[in-house]
């Protein structure tokens, strides 16, 4: 029986010593260990009601009891949504109810809070800490190792959603060969062997920290010092033990802070990658004349994983996520569709095994993004220079990447507009020295309706995720319009263009 993702990334582990899980505290999960969890974890899935095919909801800290369970749902042919920590209950209740997940695993302290989500779904609920402790993580104990699901390349793996244009977000259908695919390229472009050792300090809710770090480390046999947050003292004190880092910009500004990096520090490390933000050139020229490596930049999305990279031997250039990947088909083009000559800025289309298979339950949407012949419409705006190099110039769809997280602005002013006294509000991102983009609204009050930044940050805290909530509130007594009454965010963004710069 053939599993497509298992198979190539747990299976061909199974029983082996080496180290897979190098903890803070400096004990060390070895493949064979963790794979047993991953049976058990499968197990458990199966005892709660699930088939193969049922979607599972994980709003969990990052643990290798999480990293288990979503290894367990791939053995047993589940679909997996990992859902951002930051997630409020208003939020998660949506993406549960979306995907008719039949399970949402939770943190114990939250379980209160989740109870009713669940019950309004339909769906079990079940906790899991990041100590190992919880209800779900009894019952893997006290199973027996499930089986292994035969699933297909085709076939479904995991759902993840991205936040919507018009605060509806869309459930990104991701199937085993897309995942697999994605990282078997990696692996070969980026040089990774058993013989590296991966710091590993990303959350694992996001493409990122599971579907490239993760994927990759478990296809390339090597360790992986696993953290369960970005703490600057944790990766200066095991950098030394790393061949390697992925991170997103917010970890080389917040690094190159600490007096503690140094040349000797990072000599063993042979690659620094960065990714799901813009890295500022500035950083870029910090990072090389404190260290003597030079970061290499890719560029991907929740739907495609990974889709151009600099290279790992060649011409790193700062200010661009490097060449297309191999299999991986990339085109500029106009608002026709129509092909774009190089330097031209338009819109960025891919094509390859990495694309997504649509958005569940919206064909409509899947149809106006994934076009006929397999291109996707990226809604990122750029142009490929003379050598092949992507450069990604502005992001449609007025999105904005905040310490590598994804917010649409529709989602954050719906939610400012509801509150009394707002007449109405836009939201631009501004450039900010560490998160790469700050989150700004500008609001416009109803006719003497007392309102003030204190008040709206605290509505939103109630309602949208803490990197969706924004960094600055600011008052008009009106927005910017062009004769068709359409808002120009462009007048906006250079009015704050410089609010985090001082």
């Amino acid at each position: 029986m053939a599993n497509h993702l298992y198979d190539a990334l747990f299976g061909r582990h199974e029983g082996s010593t080496a180290d897979f899980l190098i903890l803070p505290d400096g004990s060390r999960l070895s493949h064979g260990g963790f794979g047993a969890m991953a049976a058990r974890y499968a197990s458990a899935l199966l005892g709660a009601g699930l088939e193969s095919g049922d979607r599972v909801a994980l709003q969990l800290e990052k643990s290798p009891d999480m990293l288990a369970v979503i290894a367990g749902a791939i053995r047993a042919g589940i679909v997996f949504l990992p859902l951002n920590t930051a997630y409020t209950p208003a939020e998660i209740s949506y993406f549960v109810a979306d995907a008719g997940a039949r399970l949402l695993l939770c943190d114990g302290r939250t379980e209160t809070a989740l109870a009713p989500v669940a019950a309004a779904a339909g769906a079990r609920l079940a906790t899991l800490n990041a100590d190992g402790s919880g209800s779900f993580a009894e019952a893997a104990r006290a199973a027996a190792p499930g089986p292994v699901a035969e699933r297909a390349a085709d076939d479904l793996a995991a759902l993840l959603y991205t936040s919507g244009t018009t605060g509806r977000s869309k459930g990104a259908m991701m199937s085993h060969a897309n995942l697999l695919s994605n990282a078997e390229v990696l692996v070969d472009v980026w040089r990774f062997t058993d013989r590296d050792v991966l710091l590993h300090a990303l959350p694992i809710f996001h493409t990122h920290g599971l579907f490239v770090a993760t994927n990759v480390a478990l296809l390339a046999g090597c360790p992986m010092i696993f953290l369960p947050k970005f703490d600057a003292d944790q990766v200066i004190r095991h950098l030394a033990e790393a061949t390697a880092m992925m991170g997103v910009p917010t970890f080389y500004t917040r690094l190159l802070e600490d007096p503690r990096l140094t040349r000797d520090l990072a000599a063993k490390v042979r690659l620094f990658i960065s990714g799901s933000a813009p890295l500022l050139a500035e950083t870029h020229r910090q990072w090389e004349a404190r260290t003597g490596h030079r970061i290499l930049e890719r560029y991907g999305m929740t739907e495609t994983n990974m889709n151009t990279s600099n290279p790992c031997d060649g011409d790193r250039r700062a200010g661009t996520v490097g060449l297309p990947l191999p299999g991986v088909e990339l085109k500029v083009c106009d608002p026709a569709g129509r092909e774009l000559p190089r330097g031209e800025i338009g819109t960025i289309e891919v094509r390859g095994p990495n694309v997504f298979k649509g958005y569940w339950n919206m064909p409509e949407k899947t149809a106006e993004e994934l076009r006929s012949d397999g291109f996707f419409i990226t809604g990122d705006l750029g142009f490929v220079d003379a050598d092949g190099y992507v450069s990604i110039v502005g992001r449609g769809k007025d999105l904005v990447i905040t310490g590598g997280f994804n917010v649409y602005p529709k989602e954050v002013e719906l939610a400012i507009d509801a509150l009394p006294g707002v007449l109405e509000s836009a939201v631009i991102g501004a450039p900010h020295p560490d998160f790469g983009e700050g989150v700004v609204a500008v609001v416009v009050p109803e006719a003497g309706a007392p309102l003030d930044e204190a008040a709206i940050r605290a509505s939103l805290s109630e309602t949208l995720a803490k990197f969706k909530q924004p960094k600055v509130v600011a008052f008009r007594a009106s927005l910017p319009r062009n004769t068709m009454g359409k808002v120009q965010k462009t007048v906006l963004r250079e009015e704050f263009r410089d609010i985090f710069a001082s």
